[in-house]
């Protein structure tokens, strides 16, 4: 049994890494993992703070706004945070950082370790290629947000929370252009993607671990299901 995970940079590097909430984090997944044998963990890290930093360096230095620069920034970002992620779980994820989701097979641990791929897209539709990979149903999907909206709340106060909501009206809501740094709940590659393979997405708040261990044992929680 795999869980998918896109761990959002945001949660783990927001600045720099956040020591309190890896601790926590890792703690909770062997907690987990120790419950059943046959359980395993992918997680694919995102850039978070560091990515924006060195994108918003390049702007400002070259005067230019080329996506593909940009985009490679940031995932050489998701790679050092994956680096970190997987140095924390050595002992559980003897095989090294996955760049490309499409030639993985399989893990000879228990947990994988995953970062950015390519230009295009985020480490969210690296996670959904690695869903198809390992036969998943479901990506859970963690951020700094706790559920969708139905807009931006920071913009617009009349924005309300959602349970659920269908691929379609998900994809009318966030539409298809994918830009580096843009911050949207799933990206627009991903989200045709997953739409495609009928997988579930999970978006949920990262940094509250006990509903993300009641979201991982099939108990009730706070988030949103794309896909149903």
């Amino acid at each position: 049994m795999v869980s998918i995970i896109s761990l959002g940079g945001s949660i783990v590097a927001p600045d720099n890494p956040d020591v309190p909430f890896i601790q926590r984090f890792s703690a909770l997944v062997r907690e987990y993992l120790a419950e059943k044998e046959d359980r395993r963990i992918i997680l694919i890290v995102g850039g978070g703070g560091p990515a924006r930093a060195y994108q918003q360096a390049y702007r400002d230095i070259s005067g230019k706004t080329h996506s593909e620069e940009q985009d490679w920034i940031g995932i050489m970002a998701t790679r050092l945070n994956a680096q970190l992620i997987r140095g924390v779980f050595a002992d559980l994820c003897p095989d090294p950082v996955v760049t490309d989701p499409t030639v993985v097979r399989e893990m000879t641990g228990r947990v994988l370790v995953a970062a950015g791929w390519k230009p295009g897209f985020s480490t969210d539709t690296d996670a959904v290629y690695l869903a198809e990979q390992f036969g998943a149903d479901r990506v859970i999907n963690l951020s700094n947000i706790a559920k969708v909206y139905t807009d931006d709340p920071r913009t617009n106060p009349d924005a309300e929370p959602l349970d659920r909501i269908s691929w379609e009206e998900f994809r009318r809501m966030i539409g298809d252009e994918w830009t580096p740094g843009r911050n949207v709940p799933f990206d627009p590659v991903a989200t045709k993607k997953a739409a495609e393979l009928g997988l579930r997405v999970i978006c949920a708040a990262g940094r509250d671990i006990e509903n993300l261990a009641r979201l991982l044992r099939g108990e009730r929680f706070e988030g949103t299901v794309i896909g149903e």
